[in-house]
């Protein structure tokens, strides 16, 4: 059993990570913005906003703790910026309490996006096809660039902090498993992989917590 503190517990992801750390028999710390939404979660839950992160809150919810997975990441155009400025914030409560494994969900079009440690990415990240290429990616970063540019910066705070990080980095997210299995690639895009389910991606991350393999390491995850 590990203590596990889960961020954005009650996101696309984040509730995913939340069920299956419960089932598995984890101790789990839930963050999040509304509490309310978590009443008779057997977990502790505790109130926080990533937007605007108060650190005495986050070295509390810390405390102790094992391992941070953390779905965090905007709901909005206008939200852009919470990944990163929270991500931050937990990588100074993390150093503040000792904890040192984080896990964290990005996104597989981020590879090609310039961010301060990665001024120069490449056109194309190496994994995509020929469709992923020319019609998906160009099509999602006109739609979501301020989502990607802070999950950029957010992979720039993790691999500058010394910590032991992982990134999950998946394409277009369905509310439903479409498969029973799912692939995977370290620090490339999956070949051909458009879609893959929250749940799944949950389900990988919470894997790679305790897979030393994966700590230093971009993972894409699709079917």
């Amino acid at each position: 059993m590990s203590r596990i503190v889960i961020v954005a517990a009650t996101g696309g992801v984040g509730r995913h990570l939340l069920r299956l750390s419960v089932e598995a028999g984890h101790e789990v710390t839930a963050l999040v913005r509304t509490p309310q939404r978590l009443a008779g979660e057997p977990v502790r839950v505790v109130r926080a906003d990533l937007n605007a992160p108060d650190a005495a809150v986050l070295r509390d919810a810390l405390d102790g703790a094992d391992l941070v997975l953390s779905g965090l990441g905007a709901r909005s155009g206008s939200e852009a910026g919470v990944a990163s400025r929270g991500t931050a914030a937990l990588v100074e409560a993390m150093h503040a309490t000792g904890v040192r494994r984080i896990v964290a969900v990005s996104a597989a079009s981020v590879g090609t996006i310039a961010s301060p440690l990665r001024p120069d990415p490449p056109k194309h990240n190496p994994g995509d096809g020929i469709v992923m290429r020319h019609v998906f990616a160009p099509i999602s970063k006109a739609l979501f660039r301020p989502h990607y540019a802070d999950l950029a910066i957010m992979e720039d705070v993790l691999q500058a902090s010394g910590l032991e990080w992982t990134v999950s980095r998946p394409p277009r997210l369905l509310d439903h498993r479409l498969r029973r299995s799912y692939r995977t690639a370290v620090d490339i895009n999956v070949r051909g992989g458009m879609f893959i389910a929250r749940e799944d991606v949950a389900r990988h991350m919470l894997a790679m917590a305790s897979d030393p393999a994966t700590i230093h390491h971009r993972v894409g995850v699709a079917y």
